[in-house]
């Protein structure tokens, strides 16, 4: 299923996949669209104080649903725990600053998803690619300067 995820309202995304609209769903949806590229741990902070208690695991089991459902996307860079957008099914990439560990969205370059055709497949079927550019934000570089 091709979902673009990111604008949508959190009951709306949990709907058209299917999936019980709860309370914890949608706090969880609602803290990666104002804060993605978050850890579980990070969302179930920004959960637990917008809406009291909510257990960690609760925050981990609705993520792995959503992961699973196509309304969150899991990004793992090296170095880095898994981390969480709600930007899903567009293939596009991240860029990470190696000194402040920022992380930005980047669309595809060329053509609708270049990156999904490799020189070789070995028989794969592929649907998504993840690439990561690393360098040094502007406010890092301004720092150093």
């Amino acid at each position: 299923m091709d979902l673009q995820t990111a604008h949508l309202d959190p009951r709306a995304m949990l709907r058209q996949v299917g999936l019980r609209v709860t309370a914890p769903r949608v706090a969880v949806l609602t803290a990666l669209q104002e804060h993605p590229h978050s850890t579980a741990d990070m969302v179930a902070s920004w959960v637990r104080e917008a809406h009291g208690r909510v257990s960690t695991q609760a925050v981990y089991d609705v993520l792995r649903v959503c992961v699973q459902h196509g309304l969150v996307r899991r990004i793992e860079p090296a170095g880095y725990p898994a981390l969480y957008e709600t930007r899903a099914g567009d293939n596009h990439h991240h860029q990470v600053c190696r000194s402040c560990g920022a992380i930005a969205d980047i669309d595809c370059a060329t053509g609708a998803a270049p990156c999904l055709t490799p020189s070789e497949d070995h028989g794969f079927v592929v649907d998504e690619a993840e690439l990561v550019f690393w360098g040094c934000c502007a406010a890092c570089q301004a720092a150093k300067v």
